[in-house]
């Protein structure tokens, strides 16, 4: 069923970027662009945070033994 569905999301992904948005090159490298860079913005932020809270979690898991 997740095959079938990423199949047909991939198809349609395709054909909607071959139908409408051929001309719109610059757009979707800025779109690209922003994302990377919020992802990046965020990831730098929340990383220290994450790991914290990982490395407190994996060490009270480690006492239940």
């Amino acid at each position: 069923m997740i095959l079938k569905l990423s199949i047909y999301i991939s198809s349609a992904f395709s054909k909607f970027i071959r139908s409408k948005s051929r001309a719109d090159v610059p757009g979707w490298v800025l779109v690209v662009l922003m994302t990377t860079a919020l992802v990046t913005g965020i990831w730098s932020i929340a990383a220290p945070k994450l790991t914290t809270i990982l490395r407190n979690s994996l060490d009270a898991m480690g006492g239940i033994r």
